[in-house]
């Protein structure tokens, strides 16, 4: 894809969203409305596109009450909310629902915002020390656009929910919708907000305190090191202060403006107005002070994702930091059980393999979506959990479940503890592991599939592939399902010992994506794009 030529750039103020329009259809448009539809991350959509609207976030909270009803699920539920138009209306929709159905329901007192993995936090630590369940909703579409919104349910183990549960809630949600809404169990907001069951909460000290117990901070305050924070307009931006007043350390919040709109976003590579924490396009503003600190890092809006700048490389490649994370963990927790094994997605970069044979460590891969991670986290499979997209988290210091959703915040201060430790930026590590390992070239790319097709492509056995070499080399595996889960990929992965390409649906275009890598240069990475693309559309046709 071709770089927009605003790529980088500020937006100019016919690119920026029209807040009134957008709010005004939230309300308004009840009629010829999509689906309610979960994907890896919640039910997402736009209200000036009919797919996120009052009435989807009243039947999918009216769904979200029968099921903890069902399961008996009757502790807490934490609420959060990022800094989208879209999701305070919605957390006023959600609680008019939590309300009516006397689910005790706890948001952040003046309608602040809450970062994505202070909510797993907060159902971890009651579940831990209360006989009753807690659950959680986030209501965030993460790094989309400013139209956008979205609503994840996160069950008791603080996890995104698993198919099952999202599946059931999702069906339910839709029934719901058909029966034109007769099934909600709804109260005015005036009455909600006065309800003894919905109650204002200040989520951020019991995190902030608890930080020092999964993160060195110590070792960070003692290095005197400087560090620049972006929140890119989103939740983390209320925690950084408290964070630097708690553990002393040098860190300036270099954008502290929160805007709907995102005005102060430099767009992406398309154009777009995205808050994508791992794009050099989107954090352009933040890269240009690299040298000036000596270390940075942004968030996106929900704070779930993580982005890296370092002195030595600007912005890191999210495969390459999480590759360093690893190494430095699983050789800096000493506490940590010497059997936990590492978690990655099956599209992240295979120089986490090599890591995990350096380290004698067997590696976990499992289908995309953080979702797969949790049972190994809070069942103490995996000390670590990371995504190709800059989504992590990893146990505390003495072995225990810290969140078992993305953290966004501990992997930014995690890259100080680095520097703090080792003296040596992430950016450096990496080059020391290209130095031992190689350096494989990791690339994505998107190829136009009809709703057919892309469900072939969902269904495809390794069986249904035909080739038995791929960019000059011998095929040696075809997966239709990960070999750390034994779960359905929802696409086929094929590996050769120079590379490997995997082929996915998306869940919002007419596309299917291919994620590749190869171990050799970049000619061999486009070969094997074009023979991968070739192979799949061979398949699906």
């Amino acid at each position: 894809m071709s770089i927009h030529p605003q790529a980088g750039k500020l937006p100019k103020a016919n690119q920026l969203l029209n807040i009134e329009e957008l709010l005004s259809a939230y309300t308004t448009l009840k009629l010829d409305l999509a689906p309610v539809s979960f994907g890896t991350s919640g039910h997402r959509g736009s209200s000036l596109k009919s797919s996120f609207n009052e009435t989807h976030i009243l039947a999918i909270t009216q769904a979200i009450c029968e099921y903890r009803k069902s399961q008996d699920i009757n502790g807490p539920l934490y609420i959060g909310i990022d800094t989208h138009a879209l999701s305070k209306p919605a957390l006023l929709s959600c609680l008019q629902v939590l309300a009516a159905n006397d689910v005790e329901a706890l948001y952040q007192e003046d309608f602040g915002v809450t970062p994505t993995p202070v909510i797993s936090h907060a159902i971890l630590t009651w579940n831990q020390k209360n006989d009753s369940l807690a659950d959680g909703i986030v209501i965030t579409p993460s790094h989309n656009p400013p139209e956008d919104g979205g609503f994840k349910y996160n069950s008791i183990d603080g996890g995104p929910a698993n198919t099952d549960i999202t599946t059931w809630v999702e069906n339910r949600a839709n029934e719901i919708i058909a029966g034109a809404l007769l099934d909600v169990n709804k109260i005015s907001q005036e009455q909600a907000l006065s309800s003894a069951n919905i109650k204002a909460y200040d989520y951020i000290p019991n995190y902030v305190n608890d930080l020092e117990n999964v993160i060195d901070m110590q070792a960070i305050k003692d290095a005197k090191i400087k560090i620049a924070a972006d929140p890119l307009g989103g939740a983390s931006l209320p925690y950084w202060q408290p964070i630097i007043d708690k553990y002393g350390l040098d860190i300036t919040v270099v954008n502290k403006s929160v805007d709907p709109t995102f005005k102060f976003m430099s767009c992406d590579r398309d154009g777009k107005i995205r808050m994508d924490c791992s794009s050099p396009w989107a954090m352009s503003s933040l890269i240009k002070l690299k040298d000036q600190y000596d270390i940075a890092f942004g968030n996106d809006p929900d704070s779930d994702r993580h982005g890296i700048v370092t002195r030595s490389s600007g912005l890191l490649n999210p495969n390459h930091y999480l590759s360093v994370a690893i190494l430095y963990l699983y050789q800096n927790r000493s506490q940590w059980d010497p059997q936990l094994e590492i978690g990655k997605t099956l599209v992240s970069s295979s120089m986490i393999d090599k890591v995990g044979t350096e380290l004698k460590r067997t590696v976990c891969e499992v289908p995309v979506g953080f979702k797969w991670f949790v049972d190994g986290l809070v069942n103490h499979k995996i000390a670590f959990g990371g995504e190709e997209s800059a989504g992590a988290s990893f146990l505390r210091k003495d072995g225990s479940v810290w969140t078992t959703d993305k953290d966004g915040i501990i992997l930014c201060l995690l890259a100080a503890e680095i520097l703090a430790v080792s003296k040596k930026d992430p950016g450096e590590l990496y080059t020391e592991l290209t130095k031992k390992h190689g350096s494989p070239i990791y690339a994505r790319i998107d190829a136009a599939a009809s709703p057919e097709q892309k469900n072939k492509l969902k269904q495809l056995s390794p069986e249904d592939i035909k080739a038995d070499s791929l960019a000059g080399y011998p095929i040696l595996e075809k997966l239709s399902h990960a070999n750390g889960n034994g779960a359905a990929i929802g696409g086929l992965k094929v590996t050769t010992e120079a590379g490997w390409f995997a082929a996915r649906p998306s869940g919002t275009e007419d596309i299917y994506k291919i994620y590749a890598e190869s171990f050799i240069s970049e000619d061999h990475l486009k070969e094997l794009q074009q023979d991968a693309q070739n192979i799949v559309d061979n398949a699906i046709s």
